[in-house]
C-alpha cells in the first residue's frame, strides 16, 4: 500500500509540476499582438481588403524584429518584399538574397518565439525543414543561397510564413450589421478556418438589433427590415433566401412612393414604400413594449396618439408627411390585419431562416457585453453612467453586474434560438431596450429620435442627446472607479465615429480612454480606426478610405496609413503585467502551495 501511495502521489507531483511550468511560461510570454477593429456596418469588401493588408503591421512587426541600426529605408524594403513575396533589387539597398533570407528568418524568429496556441503548421511543405533549420541556426545546404531559383522559392515562402502570423488576436467592438451591403461576408470571414481561433467579438447595438429580431422580438423585426429598406439592401435578403414579397405587396399598394414626403431615404421606389410601412409597424409594435414594460421608463416615446390627434384634427403644420392609412385614431397603436400578417410573416422568417440563424449564431456563440484582453476593457459603446460619474442603475443592477446580468439573458436567448425552443417575452423585451433604451451599454444617448428624424420639421427635435459617457470619461476619479470595477488600466470602445479630418484623436492625454473610431462605413467617414498594442507598442491607425486604397492598389503601392502612438514600452510587454496575469500568479501560487505539501508529505 505504501508503494501505491508513493507512486499515485509522485504521478500527481509530475503532473502539478507540469501544470506549474506551463502556467510559468504562460506568465513570462510576450502578450499577444492584437488588432482592434470597430464598427465595421457591413463594408465586407473594404473590411477585407484591409485585413488582407494586416492593418499597416508589417511594418512595425519588422522594425521590432530586426537590430535598431537597422534604417527606416531597409525595413521599407523588406516590407516591399514580403508584401510581394518575391526578391528584387533596389537602388541604394546594398541587400542580396542571403540578406534578405536572414532578416527573414530573424523576422520569423521574434514572431514565433511567442506565438502560443497556433494551430496548424504555418510552413509551406516544400521549405518546411529549411525554414526550420534556419531558425534553430542550423546549417543548410549551400544552394539555397546561391541558386537563385531556390533563393526566390525560399523568400517568397518564409514572406507567406510571416504574414500569417501577424496577428495573435483580432478584437471586433461590434455593429457588424445595417448600413453596407455585406455583413455576411464579414461574419465568414471571422469565422473561417483562418480566423475564428484568434477572434474575440464585443456586441454592439446593430448586432443586439439583429439578435433581438432572430429571437422573434417583433419590433426589432420590423426595425431591422426597415433598416435594410432604406440602404436598399435588397441583395442581402436574396442572399439569405428571404422571401419579402408579401411585404412589398402590402407597402406598394398601402404607401405608393408618391405619397410619400417624410425624409426616407431608400434611393429605389420599392425601399421607399417597404421602408414607411415598416416604420409605423415598428412604432406600434415599439409603443405594445413600452406600455407593457413600464420599468423602462420611456414613455416619452409614444408618439402615436400624439400623431392621431394632428392628423385627425387636421393640424398637421409640424409634420412632413401627413398619409397614415393604417393609424386608428382610436388605438394608434392597434396593428391592421395586414400588418399584423406581414409582421408574422417576417417574424416567422427571421425565427427560422437557416441561412440567418449560421449568421446570427455567430454573434450568440461568441459575442460578449464585454472582453478584458491584456489590460484593458473592451465595450462597443460604454458602461452606463449618471450625471455625477457614477455607475447608472438600471434593473436595480449596475456596472459589471449589470453587464454580467446582460450577458446571462443573451446567453439565455441564444441557447433557446439555436434549440428552436421558444423564448420569454421579458427575455426578448430587454434587446429591445438595449438597442434603444438610454441606460442601455450599448446605446447611450437620451432617446433614439426615429420619430422625430422622419417626420417633424423642426431639426432641433432631431437631436439625440448623448448622455454622461463622454464627459465621464475626461474625469480621472471615473476613471479610476473603472478600474477598480473591472480590474483593468484602460478602456477601449467603438460605436462613436471621430472625425480625424478635424483633428480628433482616438486616445485620452494619459491613454486610458481609447475611442476606436466608428466611421469606417461610407454612411459615416468612410475611413475608421484601428488599435494594435505589441509587446513593445500601443498604438493607433487612421485607415486609408477606399479611394486611397484604389488609387494604391493602382499605383502598387501601400495605401496611407497614419499612426497614432499611444504608448509605447522600453521592454516587451508580458502576460505576468497583464489583468489575465493575476489570474495565472494566484493559480501558479496555488499549485506551488500544493507540491510543497505533497514534497512534505513523501518525506
Amino acid at each position: 500500500m505504501k508503494e501505491e501511495s508513493f507512486r499515485l502521489q509522485t504521478n500527481e507531483l509530475d503532473k502539478l509540476a507540469q501544470q506549474l511550468l506551463h502556467l510559468e511560461n504562460e506568465l513570462n510570454s510576450n502578450i499577444p499582438v492584437t488588432l482592434w477593429i470597430s464598427d465595421l456596418h457591413g463594408e465586407g469588401d473594404r473590411f477585407k481588403a484591409i485585413l488582407r493588408g494586416r492593418f499597416g503591421m508589417l511594418y512595425q512587426t519588422c522594425r521590432e524584429a530586426l537590430p535598431k541600426t537597422f534604417s527606416v529605408v531597409k525595413i521599407q524594403y523588406l516590407t516591399k518584399i514580403i508584401r510581394k513575396k518575391e526578391y528584387f533589387a533596389e537602388k541604394n539597398i546594398l541587400m542580396d538574397t542571403q540578406d534578405v533570407i536572414f532578416c527573414l528568418v530573424q523576422i520569423l524568429k521574434y514572431r514565433l518565439s511567442n506565438l502560443r496556441h497556433r494551430k496548424g503548421d504555418i510552413f509551406p511543405p516544400e521549405f518546411r525543414n529549411t525554414i526550420k533549420r534556419l531558425i534553430s541556426g542550423l546549417p543548410v545546404p549551400d544552394q539555397v543561397f546561391e541558386e537563385p531559383i531556390l533563393s526566390q522559392r525560399l523568400i517568397s515562402h518564409l514572406a507567406h510564413s510571416i504574414r500569417q502570423i501577424l496577428l495573435d488576436r483580432i478584437l471586433v467592438l461590434g455593429d457588424i450589421f445595417d448600413r453596407g451591403p455585406q455583413p455576411d461576408k464579414i461574419i465568414r470571414i471571422l469565422s473561417s478556418a483562418a480566423y475564428k481561433d484568434m477572434v474575440d467579438y464585443v456586441l454592439g447595438n446593430h448586432d443586439i438589433l439583429w439578435m433581438g429580431a432572430v429571437s422573434g422580438n417583433k419590433s426589432l423585426v420590423a426595425e431591422a427590415m426597415r433598416i435594410t429598406s432604406r440602404y436598399d439592401h435588397f441583395e442581402l435578403m436574396a442572399r439569405l433566401h428571404f422571401d419579402s414579397s408579401k411585404l412589398t405587396a402590402f407597402a406598394e399598394k398601402t404607401y405608393p412612393v408618391e405619397k410619400i414626403t417624410g425624409k426616407f431615404k431608400a434611393k429605389t421606389g420599392k425601399g421607399r414604400s417597404m421602408e414607411k410601412a415598416l416604420t409605423i409597424i415598428q412604432f406600434k409594435l415599439e409603443e405594445q413594449t413600452i406600455r407593457k414594460f413600464p420599468e423602462y421608463e420611456m414613455e416619452s416615446r409614444l408618439w402615436l396618439d400624439r400623431l392621431a390627434v394632428m392628423v385627425r384634427d387636421g393640424d398637421i403644420s409640424e409634420l412632413n408627411d401627413a398619409h397614415f392609412p393604417t393609424i386608428d385614431f382610436a388605438d394608434p397603436s392597434r396593428l391592421t390585419a395586414e400588418e399584423q400578417d406581414v409582421i408574422d410573416d417576417l417574424t416567422r422568417q427571421f425565427t427560422t431562416n437557416t441561412k440567418i440563424k449560421r449568421l446570427l449564431g455567430y454573434f450568440f456563440k461568441k459575442g460578449k457585453t464585454y472582453h478584458i484582453h491584456n489590460n484593458s476593457l473592451n465595450i462597443h459603446a460604454l458602461v452606463p453612467s449618471t450625471v455625477d460619474g457614477e455607475f447608472e442603475e438600471f434593473l436595480g443592477k449596475s456596472g459589471r453586474e449589470l453587464l454580467d446580468f446582460i450577458q446571462e439573458t443573451i446567453e439565455r436567448v441564444g441557447k433557446r434560438y439555436v434549440a428552436d425552443e421558444p423564448q420569454d417575452e421579458k427575455d426578448q423585451a430587454l434587446f429591445f431596450y438595449l438597442w434603444c433604451g438610454p441606460k442601455s451599454p450599448f446605446f447611450g444617448k437620451h432617446a433614439m429620435k426615429t420619430f422625430e428624424r422622419y417626420f417633424l420639421l423642426d431639426e432641433e427635435r432631431h437631436t439625440e442627446r448623448s448622455l454622461y459617457w463622454k464627459k465621464n470619461m475626461q474625469s480621472d476619479a471615473f476613471k479610476q472607479k473603472l478600474k477598480d470595477e473591472f480590474g483593468i488600466q484602460r478602456v477601449v470602445y467603438g460605436h462613436t465615429p471621430v472625425d480625424y479630418s478635424k483633428g480628433k484623436q482616438m486616445a485620452s492625454a494619459d491613454g486610458v480612454a481609447i475611442n476606436v473610431d466608428g466611421g469606417f462605413a461610407a454612411a459615416y467617414y468612410n475611413r475608421g480606426h484601428a488599435l494594435v498594442h505589441t509587446p513593445y507598442q500601443l498604438f493607433g491607425i487612421i485607415l486609408p478610405t477606399p479611394k486611397e486604397m484604389q488609387e494604391a492598389a493602382e499605383n502598387l503601392v501601400a495605401a496611407p496609413l497614419d499612426i497614432e502612438l499611444i504608448d509605447e514600452f522600453r521592454q516587451p510587454m508580458k502576460i505576468k503585467d497583464t489583468a489575465k496575469g493575476v489570474l495565472l500568479k494566484r493559480q501558479s501560487a496555488a499549485l506551488l502551495s500544493r507540491i510543497r505539501e505533497l514534497t512534505q508529505e513523501t518525506d
